[in-house]
């Protein structure tokens, strides 16, 4: 589509690319005779600037009478655009909260996005602005360090403007030509405008990309068109996108070798100090580099063909390469987990988690040890621009931290995998490569240290880019049927009358749509109301589009029809208490977890409840009951919860980006529902006027569903009465069941005390008798060549011991009978030698109780209900 819309652009350059100062200036177009590209020029050039043999002729020698590192770059840059009437605003988060088809932010015009369906909208804060967002990119991870401009996170100056109250091209291009002149210092003739088209997000126009010596400063985007080219229609209000790279107007005014080197402040100067320090000629390896950048070959060997070309080894280069890298991908995890970004194997967290294994890669390789510091030294340098990033120090660190020991407990595996990769003795494909980091978490850096790759392939990066952060997810079409059908009134945002009257719209299949309605629909993890329509059961309210749908069983009233309805009241009741529950919950783990808690997703019904949550491993048992306790102290404290319906750029902009906790809103008024100070959020959902309303929250069960995501399964309001009551009649059972225990164990210990007693006492009467009456309750019965002793009435722990010793006798059997007259028991012993076997003997006397026995020849047992 790009290039079709280019032709027909190119074709009419008077209508989309002439601007008023390319008349002023004596700009002229012309085409590149190498590529054909068409530029405007105000000096006399026959290549386009990637051509041109100037190109990146500013290292080492910048255009620019003053010196300007990244920090410096935007406070030039800002006062410039305020001082021609724009709004300078704060960052948006780099994690892109407000859109649910992108993870990260990956460009300035993202921040006034708003996707509706296959509608765009753009919602600006000001008109016009300028905005220093830093934008998170993860394709082109394997030239990071590389190539001396490729950043895993860089920051665009976003200067845009609606055409209304704002301007429109000519504004704009004479303001970038004039940042670039007047502020920067740049000699106009220097610079050149070359022709290009942007599409995305179902809008597109044309664009002016501004260069400067082979370099791209930025690319002022014109958006005026919706829809396809050919089907193609002007947009009722012109955008300007214009998006510049900050680091890159610090390197044409520094001049430095790489872009890395006047965009991370302190830091990297330590790394490379630790690293061995750059070599000389460095800049000239760079230029050359950045020259060949896209031709043919591999990056490899263009490195090599510019070391050569600088006279320098390019062994001197690498460990110069690992500190940008390591400076690089640490300010990315920096901005993301300070925005609430967790590294994992799920989402978008799959590129931090790469992006750090990276930077760990190359902090092995060059003796770099503790990333605490180079945090600090990073925020210390970008508090200025950034000073959100001061109060998320500490959690970085510990972020960071927690990652990396997970690390180093999987290098083990992760060297047993490499083992059976080398053993192939061939190199990994692409695919094998993205397979063992899925399975095992093995990186390309992992395995190009082990020797058994040269380089990580840059296919690999882009395969994970395109399997991990496309999409967040697909919105299911509504069903058909409902076309021409009123949108519902819906009453349970405004009296919610537990019982009311309304007239069928629509019914098919057993659904019916009402003019009105107090039943709540499935919605944001809120599950429906129940209760009765016309007569009949209600078993599920869903809602699409504006229309409330009520699923009705056993029948289901005709259109046209005016019914009665009622709601389940107590049902509603519990659920509700359950979603502020939630919204508390959820407040309760940041306060207590740290501030990357955000909701995953969440679940609300009658009887329980869930949420889960982002955390990097599963909570302790003391930090859930801290969370409780937490969410017990803000029901106690009686706080309001108030409900306010804006328009979502007021509500953001009070608010912030965390009221998306359940997901986008794609409408453009927002309901907000507010705990006091604890927590707003963008909710449709039901909620108590107070929390006192709740009663108590208590956590039932806690487990880590995936990694990086926690789930609390939890209970309130007369469910937690309920488990509450549960909880104590467990207890009391568990009392009982010691008590039983405990007394078993008394009537044991007493039972041995007295087998220690009285066996050796019974041992010598019986021994000392032939046969008859023997000692207390004993009997010896000749029985042939042997002897049966028969004792009654003792413990059995008695008759145990008492059967071992005799039995040990030649000849001897023992039978042991004790009992009352609600059951009596056997124990039956025989020696070796003894002709009477005991299984023969605990039958016998078992039998004699009206029960039976058995066991075996030495030893058996038995007994039966009479005594």
């Amino acid at each position: 589509m790009k290039q079709q819309i280019q032709r027909e652009f190119s074709a009419d350059p008077d209508r989309y690319y002439r601007v008023r100062l390319f008349e002023e200036r004596g700009f002229e177009r012309r085409a590149c005779q190498k590529c054909g590209r068409f530029f405007w020029s105000s000096s006399e050039r026959d290549f386009c600037p990637d051509d041109g043999p100037d190109a990146f002729s500013f290292i080492g020698s910048p255009p620019c009478p003053e010196k300007l590192d990244y920090v410096r770059a935007w406070e030039r840059v800002r006062s410039f655009f305020e001082d021609n009437g724009h709004s300078a605003i704060g960052r948006y988060p780099v994690v892109c909260r407000w859109r649910d088809d992108l993870y990260f932010t990956i460009a300035s015009i993202v921040d006034f996005q708003r996707v509706a369906g296959s509608s765009v909208s753009f919602e600006f804060p000001a008109n016009p602005l300028v905005v220093p967002q830093t934008c998170l990119r993860f394709s082109d991870l394997g030239n990071v360090g590389l190539t001396g401009r490729h950043f895993s996170s860089f920051c665009m100056v976003g200067q845009h403007s609606m055409e209304k109250g704002g301007y429109w091209k000519d504004e704009c291009v004479e303001l970038d030509y004039r940042l670039l002149v007047e502020q920067l210092g740049i000699p106009g003739s220097e610079v050149t405008f070359v022709e290009d088209v942007w599409a995305g997000g179902g809008s597109f126009g044309p664009s002016l990309e501004y260069h400067v010596r082979g370099l791209e400063m930025g690319n002022a985007v014109f958006t005026e068109f919706s829809g396809q080219l050919g089907s193609h229609r002007p947009l009722e209000q012109r955008i300007i996108d214009m998006g510049a790279g900050l680091e890159r107007f610090a390197w044409m005014t520094s001049g430095t070798p790489t872009a890395y080197d006047c965009s991370f402040g302190p830091v990297l100067g330590q790394m490379l100090r630790e690293a061995g320090g750059a070599p000389e000629g460095l800049g000239r390896y760079y230029e050359c580099v950045a020259k060949t950048l896209e031709g043919p070959g591999t990056l490899a060997s263009k490195a090599e063909a510019a070391a050569r070309a600088a006279g320098i080894e390019r062994s001197s280069v690498v460990p110069v390469e690992d500190a940008y890298v390591v400076a690089d991908h640490l300010r990315t995890l920096v901005f993301a987990i300070a925005d609430g970004a967790l590294p994992s194997n799920v989402g978008g967290g799959y590129n931090l988690r790469i992006i750090l294994r990276r930077a760990i890669a190359s902090m092995d390789r060059i003796g770099l040890r503790g990333m605490d510091w180079m945090v600090d030294s990073h925020i210390d340098y970008l508090a200025g621009t950034y000073p959100e990033l001061d109060g998320a120090r500490s959690d970085v660190k510990k972020i960071l931290r927690v990652e990396s020991e997970r690390y180093d407990r999987s290098r083990e595996r992760m060297s047993k995998v490499a083992a059976r990769v080398r053993a192939r003795q061939r190199p990994p494909t692409v695919d094998e490569l993205v397979t063992m980091y899925e399975s095992d978490g093995v990186t390309p850096h992992y395995l190009k240290k082990e020797g058994i790759i040269d380089e990580a392939p840059a296919e690999f990066y882009s395969r994970l880019e395109q399997i991990h952060q496309t999409s967040k997810r697909r919105r299911a079409e509504p069903p058909c049927g409902l076309e021409g059908v009123a949108e519902t009134q819906l009453l349970y945002y405004g009296e919610d009358p537990p019982a009311f009257t309304a007239r069928v719209l629509w019914a098919s299949g057993g659904w019916a749509a009402l003019d009105r309605t107090s039943f709540y629909p499935r919605g944001g993890g809120q599950e429906p109301d129940r209760g009765t329509l016309g007569g009949f059961a209600v078993s599920d309210v869903v809602k699409e589009g504006g229309v409330v749908l009520h699923k009705t069983e056993g029948g289901c009233p005709e259109p046209g029809a005016e019914v009665r309805c009622a709601i389940d009241e107590e049902r509603r009741r519990d659920v509700t208490r359950n979603h502020t529950s939630t919204h508390i919950i959820n407040a309760s783990c940041r306060r207590v977890l740290g501030s990357w808690i955000w909701q995953h997703s969440a679940f609300k019904e009658a009887d329980h409840a869930r949420l889960d949550v982002t955390h990097h491993s599963h909570p302790t048992g003391g930090e859930i009951r801290a969370i409780e306790k937490e969410a017990n102290r803000i029901i106690s404290e009686a706080v309001p919860v108030e409900v306010r319906e804006s328009s979502r750029g007021e509500a953001e902009k009070e608010h912030g980006f965390r009221i998306y906790q359940g997901g986008v809103v794609p409408v453009s008024r927002v309901r907000t529902v507010s705990v006091g100070k604890y927590d707003t959020e963008a909710c449709g959902g039901t909620h108590v006027a107070n929390t006192s309303q709740i009663g108590a929250i208590r956590i039932t069960h806690t487990k880590r569903v995936q990694d990086g995501v926690v789930r609390i399964e939890f209970v309130s309001g007369r469910g937690a009465a309920e488990w509450d009551a549960s909880v104590e009649r467990r207890r009391a059972e568990r009392e009982e069941q010691d008590r039983q225990r405990a007394q078993t164990d008394r009537r044991r210990s007493s039972e041995r005390d007295e087998a220690r007693r009285e066996v050796p006492l019974m041992l010598e009467q019986i021994l000392a008798c032939r046969s008859g009456p023997c000692g207390d309750g004993a009997e010896v019965v000749p029985a042939g060549a042997g002897r049966l002793c028969i004792v009654v009435g003792h413990p059995e722990k008695t008759h145990e011991a008492l059967g071992k010793k005799i039995s040990a006798r030649p000849l001897y059997s023992y039978c042991g009978i004790t009992g009352s007259g609600a059951g009596g028991r056997v124990v039956t012993y025989a020696a070796k030698d003894s002709p009477l076997a005991a299984d023969l003997i605990a039958r016998e006397a078992s039998a004699a109780l009206g029960g039976s026995g058995g066991g075996d020849r030495g030893h058996a047992r038995g007994g039966g209900p009479r005594g």
